[in-house]
């Protein structure tokens, strides 16, 4: 059984912990093959919860200026893009802003609901320099990787302006590999892995999940049925492999925007082989889920892996 020892572990700041970790021992060759899958797993298929558009009072574009306020909208859009929240919400959710003093707004004005919080209430939002009225209201997802605003601005509702999303809670991952501590033959190594996160997850909850993800991935692969040496349909086994095939890509895989997505996990649908279940028409039923949203799938599917709905 693998052993797993944290040798470090720093908090430099509310959106920035490290933990540096010793796993093994490995066979030979075994550690840069877990340490590449984990990194992979770390940097892109773990959720986090962001702000993907906001809504200013009485500003219609993002080369609009605030009265009273010293940024301008797109520098308001950059510090938002860097405020990091955690929490679990089940569909896209609002939170606003009302001030009206003269001051510095922090991300502590933010009024948010259910589960959501703030992980540094002092990330900087911008400065009112004169008393007058400044409201927003943000758009709140869930997500995954990083989603620049181009690819949100068609889905968000009208009047919000989108901004850049950054879902992923861990920031940087470094790994090596070292003859194994435990053991004085040169056929063990240990891998040492490194996670930095912004302080939305723990590095043991990301290293956690990542490895339950990992698990649930290779689990798939498992044979659970022995194929007859004599195949009487030469058909047959091409339509099983190709129905096994769809049921190991994962949604995520379309990279679709974050309203098809979460419309998507809402109704059970994971892999492939689960969205080919449903036609287009069909996918209109589930909660949320517009025309744009199914005409996106379907596009997404052609291109990526030449697929229609039935």
């Amino acid at each position: 059984m693998f052993q797993v020892h944290c040798l470090e572990s720093i908090k430099r700041g509310e959106t920035e912990l490290y933990s540096k970790y010793s796993i093994g021992p490995f066979l030979k060759g075994q550690s840069l093959t877990i340490g590449n899958a984990l990194r992979r797993v770390l940097l892109s298929n773990l959720s986090g919860v962001a702000i993907t558009g906001v809504r200013i009072t009485g500003i219609n574009h993002e080369f609009s200026t605030i009265p009273n306020v010293r940024e301008d909208v797109i520098d308001i859009l950059l510090n938002l893009k860097q405020i990091v929240l955690k929490g679990t919400i089940n569909e896209p959710t609002l939170a606003r802003l009302s001030v009206s003093k003269a001051g510095v707004i922090t991300a502590q004005d933010i009024q948010l609901l259910g589960d959501l919080s703030l992980v540094d209430e002092r990330q900087y939002v911008a400065t009112l320099s004169a008393p007058g009225n400044l409201e927003m209201e943000f758009l709140i997802a869930t997500g995954q990787n990083y989603i620049t605003n181009n690819k949100i601005d068609p889905v968000i509702p009208e009047g919000f302006l989108s901004v850049d999303s950054v879902f992923m809670p861990v920031t940087q991952v470094n790994f090596f590999v070292e003859t194994s501590r435990t053991n004085a033959s040169s056929e063990l190594e240990s891998l040492i892995l490194e996670i930095s996160t912004n302080g939305s997850l723990n590095p043991d909850t990301a290293l956690t999940t990542a490895a339950e993800i990992l698990e649930r991935t290779f689990s798939q692969l498992k044979i659970t049925k022995t194929l007859p040496l004599a195949v009487p349909n030469i058909d047959t086994p091409v339509e099983e492999s190709k129905e096994e095939q769809l049921e190991t890509i994962f949604i995520e895989e379309l990279e679709l925007s974050v309203r098809a997505y979460n419309c998507l996990r809402r109704a059970n649908v994971h892999t492939l082989a689960d969205l080919m279940q449903y036609s287009s028409a069909e996918l209109l039923e589930f909660k949320n889920f517009g025309q744009k949203s199914a005409d996106e799938v379907c596009d997404c599917l052609q291109k990526k892996f030449n697929l229609t709905l039935p």
